[in-house]
């Protein structure tokens, strides 16, 4: 798979508010190529509410998930070409925001705690399953673009 282009359309207005004061709504949404909107906003770590909305998806929520995704979506098809069946995949995933050596904030490592059930006649073991993850973290497209590392945690 080489040279494919994945678009969103990030979508903001002011609406009255004022701007150069910095006191204007961060919300705006996210429009994907299927018709999928989510509401984004900036973190409330970042610019608190109200000018950013908590129950939205911030940029940093919208990473992690990303680097989970794609690394279960391969976990997923690397054990079913392996003949082992998943029933349930559950990832309480999280990534560390630190100042780097340049002083700015940047991820420092996303961490993976997936909790992995399994069914039918053969079980992959500790061993068959730390491979799957190291595999699917090799072939996951987000984890590659990333300059922190991101690990699976021992559950």
């Amino acid at each position: 798979m080489s040279g494919h282009r994945h678009a969103a359309r990030i979508s903001w207005t002011r609406g009255g508010a004022a701007f150069i004061d910095n006191r204007y709504s961060r919300l705006h949404d996210w429009t994907f190529d299927g018709g999928v909107v989510v509401r984004a906003s900036a973190s409330p770590h970042v610019v608190p509410p109200p000018l950013s909305a908590a129950a939205a998806v911030d940029p940093e929520e919208a990473l992690v998930a990303a680097a989970a995704s794609c690394h279960m979506l391969w976990f997923l098809s690397l054990a079913a070409d392996r003949g082992f069946v998943v029933e349930a995949y559950t990832d309480d995933a999280y990534g560390e925001l630190e100042r780097g050596s340049r002083g700015k904030l940047a991820f420092s490592r996303i961490v993976l705690r997936p909790d992995i059930r399994f069914s039918g006649a053969e079980i992959p073991g500790t061993a068959q399953i730390a491979a799957l993850h190291d595999a699917a973290h090799e072939a996951c497209f987000i984890a590659n673009s990333l300059r922190c590392p991101v690990v699976v945690a021992d559950r």
